[in-house]
């Protein structure tokens, strides 16, 4: 293997926690203390954006996940228990959702076509595209909607359902709990009872297994390393079922959020200035020193065209011609964009909500299939009528806002003619006329609309309420202040004078007295419960099958946790997954490498050894060999058959680090057999551990002038990047290229002297005065890149 070229290097004015390559991209991910999540790219180590921390999500980033293709970056948040999916082209938030307990690390898998013998289902077409118009996209003059439904392309949804195979994000913590997302976004399955802190977790690509590693409080200074294998085997024999399952919940809670964002954009269409009327109505009552009500004041206005002064200084003084003709102008205005949103996007959205509950409910029918993963027919039933009454109660706003419309329009149009005669203005002919059906018109709303509620004045601080569609715009469990008026309505009148139909569930229940919020919560935890049973049974299902104690080391507060050993791998070819680790109690120039296998029908017993770092042969590329003792800081998977490692001498006086690449395939030439007991830990019967020697040849990097601790790897795009112990220097190597001419080296040399210097500052400062140079650069836009990764 050629040596490693250097290819960047980079200061950053704030401590990196840490840094992941995207799996099919030449993009790395860093997050810093600081919240701020950084994008760059491998050409200069050139930021493409960052997205900082908000308070709607959370300011303590506690780990980073990409999505297998690299199109979606998921990343949890300690501080509010939080899980947030960004898109990776447009830095955008696209879905978050709250956890139980504060994430500590994730793993994002997607189930690979070779580890699977249900390649039916990947074939499989989703067809609610046939019988669903597309839903319209929310209008983006709201201020406070997402972007995921953003004008330009409202069905985002895709970004994150994208092919068909199913992908799952895990999820673990300090709650003993681990928690399965499909596709990123809705639960489906809550293990329980898993010992201690979550440190890192694996799920093997054919869902058979899952691989922990986590850490429990031995005694007040120590804590005990410990591997964990789960039995996911549900999961994988049940892969089809799962997977058409999980779009389904996802559909259902992508729905579930573009409802909401309808409603909130309904709410924001209401505007404030529709509630003048009532205030000043209420106003009015309070200074007037008759006796006379102000329906009866607006009554004799209209038989008789006289008002008395209270009256008249509240029209022309306060309300006003102009302000009366702006208020019609702004309640027109906002019914009619309410109106619009109802009909387009909540009507859409439920109608879309009950057809993927139908077919999720016609798949809990198939009990054989669908039984064994939770899905409760019943559950699903109640979530359907709960639509069904949302969508009743949606018709119902609608059927008020039409009234309401032509109610206002006809009382505006007298009152306007009115105060112009007041005012002794002129009046305009076509306004001038007013038959008695107008009149009739208007006496009925004044009938209706004026009547003095004293009791209100203490619920809603007015003592009127003429407008009646923000009342099922409120967030509240009050009831409605002017519910409908179903006096006289047959239909109404028919089911309650028949049992059969008063009890029969082909009929919604209709909530009269509620808001529309209220029913949307209503429906929402319906769909909630329906959804809930699946993950419960599915977490169930989930059993311990191996535990094994690695190792027990003392509490160091000094040093990271977030970036260190023990780590694991899933190889998917075979089928095997790795854990490496070290015992730095034991020994601190040992690697130690545990082999296993995904499948617990296939026992390893020859899977543990031990690489020696103190007796490690390298050798230069000028074939002489030089033998050191070496101790191992971080290590990570750059393939199947490669670790790269960052190793450091064990020489007080001389303290060099290493960039490395150790072959996995000559140390597991000649395995041997190790038996463990499982009554004692594993560090306790490390003499018994087998022994490897490798030789390194030209395959490591001397990294002069920086104090190295940590290594990200991509070894799809043949990049490792190095960060130094102050968590603030950073060097990207590319591992496969051909050597450098001897002046390029030491232009790079040089350049890496000055960063030291920065670098020691740094460690005896607190850095504050190092401002990153691509701060002030132009950030590149992903979709004008040559790469054609980074194509949309």
């Amino acid at each position: 293997m050629p040596p490693f070229r250097l290819f960047g290097e980079k200061q950053l004015p704030t401590a990196v926690i840490f840094m992941v390559w995207s799996p099919k991209r030449d993009l790395i991910a860093l997050a810093n203390k600081a919240g701020e999540l950084l994008l760059h790219r491998l050409a200069n180590f050139q930021r493409v954006w960052s997205l900082a921390p908000n308070e709607n999500t959370g300011k303590e980033i506690s780990s980073v996940a990409w999505r297998p293709d690299g199109k979606v970056l998921a990343f949890s948040l300690a501080d509010t228990s939080r899980v947030v999916l960004c898109d990776v082209e447009k830095a955008e938030v696209l879905h978050c959702f709250p956890v139980e307990s504060p994430v500590a690390c994730m793993h994002w898998m997607e189930v690979s076509e070779e580890n699977s013998n249900h390649t039916s289902v990947y074939s499989a077409e989703d067809e609610s595209n046939l019988f669903l118009t597309k839903l319209p996209a929310v209008p983006k003059s709201y201020s406070t909607t997402s972007k995921i439904f953003s004008e330009e392309k409202s069905d985002e949804i895709m970004k994150l359902l994208d092919d068909v195979r199913l992908n799952i994000l895990v999820t673990g913590g300090s709650g003993n709990i681990i928690e399965f997302y499909a596709y990123g976004m809705y639960k489906i399955a809550t293990s329980c009872g898993v010992p201690g802190t979550c440190q890192g977790l694996c799920l093997s690509s054919d869902l058979k297994s899952l691989s922990l590693i986590t850490e429990i409080k031995a005694t007040t200074n120590e804590r005990e390393i410990v591997y964990l294998q789960l039995d996911t085997s549900l999961l994988s024999d049940y892969l089809p079922e799962v997977t058409r399952m999980a779009r389904k919940f996802t559909h259902i809670s992508t729905l579930l959020q573009y409802q909401k964002l309808s409603l909130t954009c309904m709410c924001e269409a209401w505007e404030d200035i529709l509630m003048q009327m009532d205030l000043k109505l209420t106003k009015f009552v309070q200074e007037k020193n008759t006796t006379t009500s102000v329906q009866d004041e607006f009554l004799e206005l209209l038989l008789w065209g006289k008002a008395s002064p209270e009256l008249q200084a509240l029209l022309i003084n306060q309300l006003t011609v102009k302000g009366l003709k702006k208020l019609g102008q702004s309640i027109e205005s906002s019914y009619s964009s309410i109106q619009k949103l109802v009909i387009s996007n909540l009507q859409s959205g439920s109608e879309a909500l009950l057809y993927h509950l139908s077919e999720l409910k016609g798949m809990a029918l198939w009990k054989q299939k669908y039984g064994p993963i939770g899905l409760d027919s019943a559950k699903i039933e109640d979530a359907v009528t709960a639509v069904g009454s949302f969508i009743l109660k949606a018709n119902e706003l609608l059927q008020v806002i039409d009234r309401s419309m032509k109610n206002f329009k006809a009382f505006f149009r007298w009152l306007y003619v009115a105060m112009l005669r007041m005012s002794e203005d002129h009046v305009p002919p076509e306004l001038n006329k007013m038959t008695q059906k107008d009149i009739a018109f208007v006496a009925d709303f004044l009938s209706e609309h004026f009547n003095e509620a004293p009791e209100l004045y203490d619920r809603k601080g007015k003592y009127f309420n003429v407008e009646r569609v923000g009342q099922y715009l409120k967030d509240e469990d009050d009831d409605l202040v002017s519910p409908p008026n179903y006096e006289g309505n047959p239909w109404v009148h028919f089911v309650q004078n028949s049992p059969h139909l008063k009890e029969s569930p082909l009929l919604f229940p209709c909530y009269p007295t509620k808001s529309l919020h209220f029913v949307k919560r209503v429906m929402e935890g319906a769909i909630d419960l329906c959804l809930e049973k699946p993950a419960e049974i599915i977490g169930k299902s989930v059993k311990e099958a191996s535990c094994i104690t690695l190792y027990t080391t003392t509490i160091n507060t000094s040093t990271p946790r977030l970036l260190e050993l023990p780590s694991l791998w899933n190889e998917k070819k075979s089928g095997m997954h790795y854990v490496v680790f070290t015992m730095p109690e034991i020994s601190s120039s040992k690697i130690y490498i545990m082999k296993r296998s995904t499948d617990f029908s296939r026992v390893v017993t020859s899977g543990l050894l031990a690489i020696d770092l103190g007796n490690l042969l390298i050798g230069n590329i000028d074939d002489r060999t030089d033998t050191c003792c070496y101790s191992c800081l971080d290590a990570r998977f750059y393939d199947d058959e490669t670790l790269t490692v960052v190793l450091e001498t064990a020489e007080e006086d001389h303290r060099e680090r290493i960039l490395a690449q150790l072959p996995l395939n000559s140390v597991y030439i000649n395995e041997k057999d190790f038996s463990w007991d499982p009554s004692q830990r594993l560090d306790q019967q490390s003499g018994h551990i087998p022994v490897q020697n490798v030789v390194l040849e030209n395959q490591w990097r001397a990294l002069d002038n920086m104090k190295a601790h940590y290594v990200a790897v991509n070894g799809i795009r043949r990049i490792s990047c190095v960060l130094s112990s102050n968590l603030r220097h950073i060097r990207v190597f590319e591992m496969d290229v051909e050597e450098e001419e001897e002046d390029e080296k030491q232009d790079l040399q040089n350049a890496s002297a000055d960063l030291n210097q920065v670098e020691e500052s740094l460690t005896s400062g607190d850095g504050s005065e190092v401002q990153e140079d691509c701060d002030t650069a132009e950030t590149p836009d992903l979709q004008k890149e040559n790469d054609p990764l980074l194509q949309t």
